[in-house]
């Protein structure tokens, strides 16, 4: 009973890790799947293939780890966030696709919304902007496009979740409709500061309060598995979206700590406290985890575009085969070049939140090439995180201290990447020998509910430091190729 099944639910892929006792992971299981793009803009998933992946992946870890359902305690839960999903009560099956978290068809409704002065109800009551990125506009677009599906969710026949509860639902075989605060946070429909959906904005959406989850702890009763899944019936203890579970994975649990996670897309978080901090940089207020039914608030940061730039130049372009070869390239390109890629393929998030602009690309010679590219790509997702940084720094004056950043996720992996980051930002990255936080995130969510893991301090003592890189970049420089990236990204928003 000492081991902890940790779904791992994300844009691209479905991973089901194994941790034992010690924390320490003892088998992976993972699983691609299909990503749909009707139209431009838009993002969509089957959520049938998001269910059947991590029913899939659930068993092979199980097995592969050599375990009997009997030796997994609980399972825990992180997912991608503000991806929306609605499905009839009755059968369990959407009756539409995911629409995903990138997706921007709502746009035009968001500019709406602040044009009818909304925004600022938005921010006060969410913590958010008026942006297709979270899940309330998705929820009334499905609402509005599907057929009956506004009059079905008013008899009470549909149900709304982000990822977390349609698995939740899927797994306990519909005995539960839950979701967790942080996942609720992402919606534009909780209310943070009250700790609970907000009638006002489901009105003004015209969204039946009867779809949506009840609303839990991180760490909690989440139900009961069905027993023909996995041979017995398993608790759901532990549940987080993927940036938050990254930010309780890196153990950020004092006010002041950041961490960024770099996958499809980056996600800086700063935890703030009990004290929900009002961005004037336009960031978004969110709650970092909420335990004992006391939420932890946190500064947060989202860029769109971070790994999704490796896979363009890998689908797209077609000029690498593998994301591994991207340093290799990035390593041999023309240092006299300075190619700048502004990674906008789905508009651009904090702290600009343009969701009509485009990619574009800069100061091309007819000597660029692949390796420019690649280098330009890579650069790319420092200067973004730099932009969080600054706007962050900006709005927590409450210390003068500078922290050090706490880094994880795929393109970690590459030292060319995090070197340049640490360059570009001007202070050191840490990465930790735990590559995989954002699933140990929600293992110890479910772990230390089940009485298996640590409490908060002795999960933060075990935390491993792998690597620090120290910023090595001239001062001139740094300046100078920040000041591109600036115009640059001024242009593209102008185009």
């Amino acid at each position: 009973m000492g081991h902890i099944l940790a779904i791992d639910q994300g844009t691209t892929s479905s991973r089901a890790i194994v941790f034992d006792a010690a924390m320490q992971i003892k088998a992976t299981a993972q699983e691609e799947f299909a990503q749909h793009f009707p139209n431009s803009g838009w993002v969509e998933h089957d959520a049938s293939d998001l269910w059947a992946t991590t029913a899939g992946t659930c068993r092979a870890a199980i097995e592969k780890a050599g375990l009997a359902p009997g030796d997994i305690a609980a399972i825990g839960i992180t997912n991608q966030r503000e991806t929306t999903i609605v499905w009839d009560r009755k059968t369990g099956e959407p009756i539409y696709r995911a629409i995903v978290w990138q997706d921007r068809r709502t746009a035009d409704y968001c500019r709406q919304l602040r044009d009818a002065g909304h925004d600022a109800l938005i921010t006060a009551r969410t913590g958010l902007l008026a942006d297709p990125y979270f899940s309330g506009t998705k929820l009334k677009w499905i609402l509005d496009n599907v057929d009956g599906a506004r009059d079905a969710a008013r008899r009470g026949e549909l149900a709304f979740g982000t990822v977390d509860s349609f698995l939740i639902w899927k797994l306990t075989g519909g005995a539960a409709h839950v979701t967790d605060a942080t996942n609720a946070a992402r919606t534009m429909l909780y209310d943070i500061h009250k700790g609970r959906w907000s009638r006002t904005i489901c009105d003004l959406f015209d969204i039946p309060m009867d779809m949506l989850p009840e609303v839990r702890d991180c760490a909690a009763d989440f139900g009961m598995t069905r027993p023909d899944l996995f041979g017995r019936p398993i608790p759901i203890l532990g549940v987080a979206g993927d940036q938050q579970a990254a930010t309780v994975g890196q153990a950020c649990f004092a006010p002041g700590m950041m961490k960024s996670t770099y996958g499809t897309g980056c996600f800086a978080l700063l935890n703030t406290g009990n004290t929900a901090v009002v961005s004037k940089n336009r960031l978004l207020t969110t709650i970092a985890y909420q335990l004992d039914g006391k939420p932890t608030y946190a500064l947060e940061g989202s860029i769109f575009v971070a790994g999704a730039v490796v896979q363009w130049l890998r689908d797209g372009l077609q000029i690498i085969r593998h994301a591994r070869e991207t340093q290799a390239l990035a390593e041999r390109a023309d240092p006299t070049q300075n190619v700048v890629l502004v990674p906008a393929f789905v508009g651009l998030g904090a702290p600009y939140w343009n969701a009509e602009c485009r990619g574009a690309v800069f100061g091309l010679t007819r000597g660029s090439g692949p390796a420019e590219m690649a280098r330009a790509a890579l650069e790319s997702v420092g200067y973004q995180t730099r932009d969080l940084l600054e706007a962050m720094q900006a709005d927590w004056a409450a210390t003068g201290a500078e922290p050090t950043l706490r880094v994880d996720g795929g393109m970690t992996a590459s030292d060319w990447s995090m070197q340049f980051l640490a360059d570009i930002i001007g202070a050191p990255v840490d990465r930790p020998v735990m590559a995989e936080t954002t699933a140990l995130g929600a293992a110890w969510l479910a772990g230390q509910r089940a009485g298996i893991y640590p409490d908060q301090a002795g999960f933060a003592a075990n935390w491993a430091l792998d690597r620090t890189f120290a910023p090595q970049m001239d001062e001139s420089l740094r300046t100078t190729k920040y000041a591109a990236w600036k115009r640059a990204v001024a242009a593209t928003m102008s185009f």
